[in-house]
């Protein structure tokens, strides 16, 4: 039986690096960022926060993804040679899902702060945060290439594909289907599941506080 065509990876979370190599061994982990965005991030923002902006966020990033995987299906751009040392020749490399995931959600995250969308205190935490998470996109690419996985083209490919994707889907949200926000929290599912826009609120995270705060107070005078 011949094994490496009996199974196949899952291509996110498959990483290999050379035995030795530490910055390998970091950028490894590293590459591992769309996953922990995904199930750390976007899973206990739904179970904890309920944001229709998160949600929607979250769903551009599926599309996204689909997106990505349509094109790689279509073009059938092979990985790198290397790609037989490290077992995702089953895959196709351009354009890169890693890079198009995350610069979709650096550049619909740095959109939601330019509008005052979400937790910002302040224009240097803003100013924190982009530089944050722009370092981690522009990383995460760069490991693509060092550990072998990608072409310079496919990340670059990537990189563009997520941002054009981010931009236009942010713009669709909070162009669209915004409207549409007071209804879905008015809706039967959306009480049921105590879906929220706070997007109007211009400092969430100030206006959550001294609301617990006066909550507490009202609870002890009782």
């Amino acid at each position: 039986m011949d094994l490496p065509e009996q199974f196949k990876a899952v291509t996110l979370t498959h990483v290999r690096y050379r035995r030795g190599d530490q910055l390998g061994h970091f950028l490894a982990w590293i590459s591992l960022v769309p996953v922990f965005i995904s199930l750390g991030g976007f899973v206990s923002h739904f179970l904890f926060r309920r944001e229709l902006q998160g949600i929607f966020f979250g769903l551009g990033l599926v599309i996204s993804q689909l997106i990505n995987e349509f094109i790689k299906t279509t073009v059938e751009q092979a990985r790198p040679e290397t790609c037989t040392l490290l077992e995702a020749c089953d895959s196709h490399g351009w354009p890169s899902s890693h890079s198009q995931f995350v610069f979709f959600f650096a550049t619909y995250f740095s959109l939601m702060g330019c509008k005052g969308i979400g937790f910002w205190v302040g224009l240097r935490s803003r100013w924190v945060l982009n530089l944050v998470h722009w370092c981690l996109a522009v990383v995460t690419m760069y490991s693509r290439v060092y550990l072998g996985y990608h072409t310079v083209a496919q990340v670059f490919a990537g990189a563009a594909l997520g941002a054009v994707v981010g931009g236009s889907w942010f713009w669709v949200v909070n162009s669209v289907l915004y409207r549409y926000f007071e209804v879905i929290e008015e809706s039967k599912l959306g009480r049921m599941l105590c879906v929220k826009d706070t997007s109007h609120i211009p400092d969430v995270l100030k206006f959550e506080y001294d609301n617990a705060r006066a909550a507490r107070k009202n609870t002890k005078s009782d």
